[in-house]
């Protein structure tokens, strides 16, 4: 029986859940997971999404992402399959890790999203050690917004949700930290737990556009880089692969083209060629040499 096609738009507030398969946990040991969060801040340096919580249990995680005009499916299958060749690169196994695609539903108005925070917060009671502590358990946002934690990723925006408990810092922790011990109530399980995907959600927050025209990425690419567009475009040639890579990956990001759409744009190039481009953007993005890139190109656009 085919899968339903996933509810998404680009405006959107998402609650988005990862399993692993049954007979696999998620996550085997503390590093993992630090992994995990290492690739997704790599995804959110390219793709300008924001994660509003989070929380690592051994075989599921929790996510409130913004989209911020992004495609969600973009980035966690792009995330979840780079996690999993890791994994099985790692503890030398073969097959699927995660149980089917990840879980998204759209948050359709604020009280949900303040509820839904609460219950990915409250996640780490169920452990033992940290029954009576959530607050510490280190791979939760819930540290980050409490302040007992260093945000050590740079990945949480965590402003809107603690105003709406006092405009005051201290006063917000206490009763968010309150709030969020409350959470473990069935009903509020039943409210979030995932049913079916649900109606978009638009808050006031200024989305970030994603239609641009390739010209615009080429244009801005040949004059930051001093190339010409024929170097930019040039294929076997390994002084301007990086430029390429760049050049494939502002493509997916801001005009949300898929690898077929690059591939009829930049001509005789194969889709797994293409996944490679994008893969050693991100790194070679991540590793400084292209810092803050994608930035530029936003604020050259806008």
């Amino acid at each position: 029986m085919p899968r339903t096609a996933r509810i998404k738009s680009f405006d959107s507030i998402y609650h988005i859940m990862c399993r692993s398969i049954s007979e696999v946990d998620l996550f085997k040991e503390d590093k993992d997971k630090d992994h995990y969060l290492n690739l997704l801040k790599g995804y959110q340096e390219v793709f300008a999404f924001k994660v509003y919580a989070f929380c690592l249990m051994n075989n599921h995680c929790h996510f409130i992402i913004d989209v911020n005009g992004a495609d969600i499916s973009k980035i966690f299958h792009g995330l979840n399959q780079r996690y999993a060749h890791y994994f099985n690169r790692k503890y030398k196994r073969h097959g699927h890790l995660f149980q089917d695609r990840f879980k998204s539903i759209i948050v359709d108005n604020d009280q949900y999203l303040i509820t839904l925070s609460g219950y990915i917060h409250a996640n780490p009671l169920s452990i033992k050690e940290y029954s009576d502590c959530a607050e510490k358990y280190d791979y939760s946002s819930l540290g980050i917004y409490l302040g007992i934690n260093k945000d050590k990723y740079e990945l949480i925006d965590k402003e809107f949700i603690m105003s709406q408990f006092s405009n005051k810092e201290v006063n917000s922790e206490k009763l968010y930290l309150e709030f969020v011990k409350q959470c473990t109530d069935n009903n509020i399980k039943s409210d979030v737990e995932f049913k079916t995907e649900g109606t978009r959600y638009v808050s006031e927050r200024k989305i970030l556009p994603r239609e641009y025209e390739v010209d615009n990425i080429i244009e801005f690419l040949v004059e930051k880089l001093k190339i010409t567009p024929i170097e930019l475009r040039r294929k076997g040639s390994r002084k301007y692969t990086k430029a390429r890579a760049v050049l494939v990956l502002l493509m997916r990001c801001f005009c949300n083209y898929r690898y077929k759409d690059i591939c009829s744009v930049i001509g005789n190039i194969t889709q797994s060629r293409i996944s490679s481009l994008c893969s050693l953007a991100m790194e070679i993005i991540r590793q400084n040499e292209f810092n803050g890139i994608v930035e530029e190109f936003i604020g050259a656009a806008t």
